[in-house]
């Protein structure tokens, strides 16, 4: 079996504060991976993670998600850069001190977008990691586009780019939030499942971020979702919340927490 699970940038950072990772939360979720794959030795796992209050922040002072073009762009182009990249390395390190054998794999060194839809990635690195036994690691990050000069993309961009060639069985979403809210922001029922024959009863009710987000959000995420899930069936997404210590774990080893979207 092969699952995508991304760490959100909401549950690895603070949001609120630029720059501010949550390293206790970081060396738990490191841990919960561990374990999971220590239960289950057959399970392979393709990690994503946002990039919170690093790449969000400096990305919405520079609006490098729009595009890039004049010298003060590009230069915060390279910051944005910077900022993913170092988040990726706090990331990378609670992952090796948790004994995984984790492999980063930075988009903006490998991928080429045009209008930012991926029209260039080399994937055979990642697939010769995952076939022995590697935790290959991906991250919201800039890419160079043909058509915007520059632009970023979510780990949920890259989660859809990666689908199609590795077929994931199922697609866990690990944030803050224990779920897509039915109710924002009174945030008192959650959706126990989403398909994309209810999509249109969801209106604007999904809940938006509350903090910094250039790449769209908990609606974006769910549409992104529920269009893969469209087109890959019998695939599964899970959004559900990574605060909860054994959420991790538990969803690794098949439940769901949380909401669940299948067809």
């Amino acid at each position: 079996m092969l699952i995508f699970l991304k760490l959100g940038g909401s549950l690895i950072t603070d949001k609120f504060t630029p720059r501010t990772p949550r390293l206790a939360v970081l060396e738990r979720l490191a841990k919960e991976i561990q374990a999971g794959l220590a239960e289950n030795p057959a399970l392979r796992v393709l990690l994503g993670h946002g990039s919170g209050s690093f790449g969000h922040y400096s990305g919405s002072q520079h609006h490098t998600r729009e595009g890039v073009s004049t010298p003060e762009e590009w230069l915060g182009f390279a910051e944005v850069w910077g900022d993913a990249a170092d988040l990726n390395r706090l990331v990378m390190t609670a992952l090796r001190q948790a004994g995984l054998p984790a492999v980063a794999f930075p988009p903006s060194a490998t991928i080429l977008t045009r209008n930012r839809q991926i029209i260039s990635w080399e994937l055979s690195q990642i697939e010769t990691a995952l076939e022995n036994n590697l935790l290959p690691v991906v991250f919201g990050d800039v890419v160079f586009d043909e058509t915007r000069g520059g632009t970023i993309l979510s780990t949920e961009d890259l989660f859809v780019h990666l689908a199609a060639t590795f077929k994931p069985d199922r697609i866990l979403l690990a944030g803050q939030d224990p779920g897509v809210w039915q109710d924002y922001p009174a945030c008192s029922r959650l959706y126990k499942e989403i398909t994309p024959a209810n999509r249109e009863d969801l209106g604007d009710r999904v809940n938006p971020s509350e903090a910094i987000d250039v790449t769209g959000g908990m609606g974006d995420k769910v549409h992104q979702m529920l269009d893969l899930i469209s087109s890959s069936p019998p695939l599964e997404a899970v959004i559900f919340s990574g605060a909860e210590p054994g959420n991790i774990q538990r969803a690794l080893a098949g439940d769901s927490p949380g909401t669940k979207l299948r067809c």
